[in-house]
């Protein structure tokens, strides 16, 4: 069983690792160091078996894992300075605040030969030294069509008054938060960098008596669905799996007006005493081989380019058609406004 760390206990693991390195290990066992990797909590098992193993295996590594949701674990890192984290996985704004707050290295792109083979969108998210995206995912709409009682296909759906006390939305601090701030400005036909989310909060207030309940963690929607608590949810596309595989009558769709996208970005702590190993696990994660098989098995649509998806695998993911669809959210912008949007999210949704 993998070790994991509690986000409260990270900074003990190097005591603890030197207690562990006894006598009567093998050479190999000596010889083995150890990867500290900050990332999401969703489908481990499948992560271990496609990506955390076969990596300790060849470069005799033992990984130790921190799991969370990326706010907080970017948080608990802008706090702690002696962080023995070595690689973060984050979505995209809580990257841009972490490098905000110069907590990451720069990335030397001649040490991870696989960002050559990076679809362009996501080059050009690296091209300053940010930490680079391994997966691209996007929001869309999940819903039991039989207990709805309607057809949902498009973002105003949501506010149809059949659907009080039905529905969940992401959490604000969340991933996909701010990307339901976009939405709600669009049901308002306002732009919401022109006027900083006055609209959007307009928008959420209508939604709000349809709001049963937020959501920060994504796999909790799939208990939602079976008590019979919601009908519908905005979800990213990485959590279909979760919640379709115990709920059968649920169906997703992406509105044909469009999706919001978000990059998943790995970055290396400044402070990281591992940087070479880093580096290796960067590029292991961005590789043909890993990406392959983590669009299969937790639905990762790949940002190395040369992995090609069959109609199957490509199902809701952010790929083809609908990548072509998504429109990018501005983290620099959302983070400027983060804090303000926070109270005012909490004072309509969460009283």
């Amino acid at each position: 069983m993998k070790k994991k760390l509690g986000l409260a206990s990270l900074t003990l693991v190097t005591a603890s690792i030197l207690a562990a390195c006894g006598g009567g290990e093998s050479a190999a066992k000596k010889d083995q160091q150890t990867l500290i990797v900050s990332t999401f909590g969703l489908e481990e098992d499948k992560m271990q078996e496609d990506v955390f193993k076969p990596f300790e295996e060849k470069y005799n590594v033992d990984i130790v894992l921190e799991l969370g949701t990326s706010s907080e674990r970017v948080t608990k890192l802008k706090s702690n300075p002696n962080s023995t984290v070595d690689v973060i996985e984050l979505s995209q704004s809580n990257a841009a605040d972490g490098a905000a707050a110069d907590l990451f290295e720069k990335i030397d792109s001649t040490k991870v030969p696989n960002m050559d083979n990076l679809i362009d969108s996501a080059k050009e998210l690296s091209a300053d030294g940010s930490g680079p995206a391994y997966t691209l995912n996007s929001i869309g709409i999940i819903y039991n069509k039989e207990a709805a009682g309607m057809e949902i296909d498009e973002w105003e759906d949501l506010w149809d008054p059949s659907l009080k006390g039905k529905i969940s939305i992401p959490d604000i601090a969340s991933t996909f938060g701010p990307a339901m701030l976009h939405l709600a400005s669009d049901y308002e036909n306002v732009d919401i960098t022109t006027d900083n989310g006055e609209a959007a909060f307009k928008g959420i207030t209508k939604l709000a008596p349809n709001v049963v309940k937020t959501y920060s963690k994504s796999s909790d929607l799939a208990n939602m669905f079976q008590s019979g608590e919601i009908v519908a949810a905005v979800v990213g596309d990485f959590a279909v799996p979760i919640i379709s595989e115990s709920n059968p009558n649920v169906e997703y769709i992406v509105p044909q007006s469009g999706t919001y996208a978000n990059f998943n970005t790995i970055n290396v702590n400044k402070n990281s005493k591992n940087k070479d190993l880093a580096y290796k696990y960067i590029d292991w994660r961005l590789s043909q081989e890993v990406q392959e098989k983590t669009a299969v098995s937790i639905n990762e649509a790949p940002s190395n380019k040369e992995v090609v998806l069959d109609g199957e695998t490509a199902k809701n993911k952010t790929y083809g058609e609908v990548a072509e669809r998504t429109k990018k959210i501005d983290p620099l912008f959302v983070n400027e406004n983060l804090k303000s949007w926070i109270d005012q999210w909490n004072r309509i949704l969460n009283k």
